[in-house]
């Protein structure tokens, strides 16, 4: 059978799922100038499939062009087609960045924050996800007998990430039913988001070829354990040395990741309506389920939202270059590029307000749905900063057309439903 390989060029939009058009692979050097035509209403494109509600219509004309420093390829030595794709930006047609592109969103908080800092941010994403291809056991969370009926996947998943790239960190079964976490190294920036994007998708392919599935969703039944996207950070300065840690100062944070860290506190109720953006977020986000239900900062605290995370003390230790913040009230309902660039402007507006951390035993608590997360977005003004108007208008828009999308599920029928979107 003659076969001709072919190239999809992929966004991760405002639903989180990743989107894109396929051509011949052979005709990548020129697309990386052209790129493909994309219009404004597929970002508008529900988690759920419909489009419920486009500011944008049938009109306009956009290009989504691949950046090359992206491209992924991975052969998994079947007969199957290799997964080849490649992320890009979406442009107006004049080569502008679109305001609703969720790469330039990124973008423009990683500037944000070099302009005024000289800093830039040093993350890793760390994913849980349902992988099906185990059962479910009693007895069964963080066991080696759950490492051992996973068979090839582990490996089969870590040879995948090395071939797209992605240096491999750490794979391990959950605490919860048939859950698995996957954890890869830290990257400067933009290539963090991308990593995350590579990552979950690559983790599907790696389920698909061995005859099973994987799901991110945020929670697969109400009673369960949550999947969570625990979001690693640090401060580095530009010739790339660790501006976190100072261990005279409360936490051993230093003075500017104490007010990054103010910053994101200050605007979690905002934020968790780009970092939490589904229906089912928020189920997750219960008491006693090690996810975060307040707004605070901790050390050694797993529901937390914001965590202390120094390295253990031992000898030859690079405790600065380590010592990092972890934010946990994120999943993978969320674009990673909409996630982080959240944080970041969050942490920003910390910074140049001088914000300082909430006092001892103050933690309001979180949005209790999505509709209350859209609705802090909504009302904070430095949001209006963070996101064009038509940005900010297009994602309100969307999400709300999700929640009433699932407003007559109870909350077995959305868990099962998000179950099979993520």
């Amino acid at each position: 059978m003659i076969r001709e390989p072919l190239i999809m060029v992929c966004t991760c939009e405002m639903a989180g799922r990743v989107r894109g058009k396929g051509f011949p692979a052979s005709e990548l050097p020129g697309r990386l100038a052209g790129g493909v035509g994309w219009i404004p209403t597929n970002g508008m494109i529900s988690a759920l499939g419909p489009i419920a509600d486009s500011p944008f219509g049938a009109k306009g004309e956009l290009l989504l062009i691949p950046d090359q420093t992206t491209e992924t390829r991975v052969d998994f030595g079947d007969e199957a087609a290799a997964e080849h794709f490649i992320l890009g930006d979406i442009r107006q047609l004049d080569g502008t960045p679109w305001p609703c592109c969720p790469r330039e969103f990124l973008r423009g908080a990683l500037a944000a924050l070099e302009d005024m800092t000289g800093l830039r941010i040093f993350a890793a994403f760390e994913h849980e996800f349902i992988y099906d291809g185990v059962l479910d056991r009693p007895g069964a969370p963080y066991s080696l007998d759950s490492w051992r009926r996973q068979g090839v996947f582990g490996e089969v998943l870590t040879a995948a990430l090395r071939q797209a790239g992605i240096r491999p960190d750490s794979f391990m079964p959950e605490y919860g039913a048939r859950q698995f976490e996957i954890t890869c190294a830290p990257a400067i920036g933009l290539q963090a988001a991308d990593q995350a994007v590579i990552l979950r998708e690559i983790t599907r392919a790696s389920a698909l070829h061995l005859g099973h599935e994987a799901s991110f969703t945020p929670i697969a039944a109400p009673a369960g354990i949550g999947n969570g996207v625990h979001i690693h950070f640090s401060l580095r300065d530009r010739q790339d040395r660790p501006a976190t840690h100072d261990a005279a100062l409360p936490f051993g944070l230093s003075a500017v990741a104490a007010q990054f860290a103010a910053g994101v506190l200050h605007h979690l109720p905002a934020l968790l309506a780009l970092t939490a953006p589904s229906p089912v977020s928020y189920i997750r986000l219960r008491p006693n389920r090690f996810a975060p239900t307040t707004v605070y900062l901790a050390e050694a605290d797993r529901e937390t939202s914001l965590r202390v995370c120094p390295p253990p003390p031992l000898p030859g230790t690079d405790m600065a270059g380590q010592f990092n913040l972890e934010f946990r009230a994120a999943d993978a309902s969320a674009s990673p590029y909409l996630a982080l660039g959240a944080l970041v402007r969050a942490g920003v507006d910390g910074i140049r307000r001088r914000l300082p951390l909430p006092s001892a035993g103050t933690a309001p608590p979180l949005p209790a749905s999505l509709d209350e997360a859209l609705t802090a977005l909504e009302g904070n003004e430095a949001a209006r900063d963070w996101m064009a108007e038509v940005f900010l208008d297009a994602y309100l828009r969307h999400k709300r057309a999700e929640i009433r999308m699932t407003e007559t599920m109870d909350e077995a029928e959305r868990c099962a439903l998000y179950a099979q979107v993520y």
